[in-house]
C-alpha cells in the first residue's frame, strides 16, 4: 500500500550517510591510492597517474578534465524531467570507439582541467538550478577524482542523486569504491560479440567486462526506482545503441539483460546512430540504421520480455 503523500519519507541519496559516518572520506583516500597504480578502469594501466599521463590509455592525470556542464534536456525520460539532468561531461575516454559523437571530447580531449573543489561548485550549481539529479558523463577513468568531489559537495549541502553515465568499461575495483556512493548506474551494453567489440571500440575483453560490471551496478543499486512525478531516484538504467548490419549484436545483449539482469530493466534502446569519427573507415558501420534495423531491435526487446523501455521513439524509424 502506498503512503499518503504527507507521510512519505524523503529521499536521501546514498553518499549521504557515508558522508556522515566518515566512510566516504576514507573512500577518497583509497580511490587516489588506487590512482597511484591505476586500476580504475578495465584497462589496468597501472600507471601512477598522480605523477604521469605516460602509459594512461585515458591520457587523464590527477586532476579531472571537464568540457562543459550544465542542464541537459536530452536525457532519458526518468533523469531529464522537467527542470534537466544536471550532466558534467569528462573529456578523454577509456575506450576508442570508431563511430564515436563525441570524439572531439573523447579522443582530443577538449576542456579544462579542474580540481575536485571545482567539480563540487558545479554540482552545487546544478542543484541551484533545479536539476533532478547529477549525471557524470563518462566517468570510468576519474573514479577517485568524483569521489573526491561528491565528499565536498556532500559536505556543502548536496543532496542530488548520483548518476554514473558510463560506456560500461569499468573495473570491479572502481565499482567497490562506488558502492554506496553512486545511486543510478546507466552503463552502455554495446556489444553481444567480442571481436567486433575490440574491432570497433579496441577493447578486445569488452563483452566479459561489460556483463560483469553491469551484473555488479544491478547487484548495488537493483531495479531503476522512480519517485511519484517519474523521476528517478535508485537503480540501473541501461542505454543499448542499434548499430548498422547487427554489429552491436542486438539480440545478445537484450537475452544478457533478460536472463541474467532483470526483465524490469529499464532500457534505453537507441536509434540515433549516425556515422561520426572513423566510421568512414569501415563501410558496414558508414550510413545510419534503417528502419527495418531498429523495429527488429525493438521486436526482439519484446520477445525477451524487456518491456520497460524508454518512450522517446523516432517515429521515422518505427513506421517508415
Amino acid at each position: 500500500m502506498t503512503a499518503p503523500a504527507a507521510q512519505r519519507q524523503p529521499f536521501v541519496p546514498a553518499y549521504v550517510p557515508l558522508a556522515a559516518s566518515g566512510e566516504l572520506a576514507r573512500r577518497v583516500e583509497a580511490a587516489y591510492r588506487h590512482l597511484e597504480c591505476c586500476d580504475l578502469c578495465a584497462r589496468y594501466c597501472r600507471v601512477n597517474r598522480r605523477q604521469t599521463i605516460e602509459g594512461a590509455v585515458c591520457r587523464t592525470g590527477e586532476r579531472a578534465v571537464v568540457a562543459s556542464y550544465g542542464a541537459h534536456h536530452g536525457e532519458e525520460d526518468p533523469l531529464r524531467g522537467w527542470r534537466g539532468s544536471g550532466t558534467i561531461f569528462f573529456s578523454w575516454c577509456n575506450l576508442r570507439c570508431v563511430f564515436c559523437q563525441n570524439w572531439d571530447l573523447s579522443q582530443k580531449g577538449i576542456g579544462r582541467e579542474a580540481e575536485p573543489a571545482a567539480i563540487a561548485d558545479m554540482m552545487l550549481d546544478l542543484q541551484a538550478q533545479g536539476c533532478h539529479n547529477i549525471n557524470f558523463v563518462s566517468p570510468s577513468h576519474v573514479v577517485a577524482q568524483i569521489i573526491a568531489a561528491v565528499h565536498q559537495a556532500a559536505r556543502r549541502g548536496l543532496r542530488l542523486p548520483l548518476v554514473y553515465n558510463t560506456g560500461g568499461y569499468d573495473s570491479p575495483e572502481a565499482l567497490a569504491l562506488l558502492d554506496g556512493v553512486i545511486d543510478i548506474y546507466m552503463p552502455d551494453l554495446k556489444y553481444g560479440d567480442p571481436a567486433l567489440a575490440r574491432k570497433y571500440s579496441k577493447a578486445r575483453d569488452y563483452v566479459a567486462v561489460n556483463q560483469a560490471a553491469v551484473r555488479e551496478m544491478h547487484r548495488q543499486v537493483g531495479d531503476l526506482v522512480l519517485d511519484g512525478d517519474g523521476i528517478a531516484q535508485r537503480g540501473l538504467l541501461v542505454r543499448h545503441l542499434v548499430l548498422p548490419g547487427g554489429v552491436a549484436g542486438t539480440d545478445q545483449v537484450l537475452a544478457f539483460l533478460a536472463r541474467e539482469i532483470s526483465r524490469d530493466t529499464y532500457l534505453n534502446l537507441m536509434d540515433q546512430y549516425r556515422p561520426c569519427y572513423r566510421a568512414d573507415e569501415y563501410p558496414e558501420i558508414d550510413r545510419p540504421i534503417t528502419g527495418a534495423e531498429y523495429r527488429a531491435a525493438r521486436d526482439a526487446a519484446a520477445r525477451f520480455g524487456l518491456k520497460r523501455l524508454d518512450r522517446r521513439i523516432a517515429r521515422e524509424h518505427l513506421f517508415r
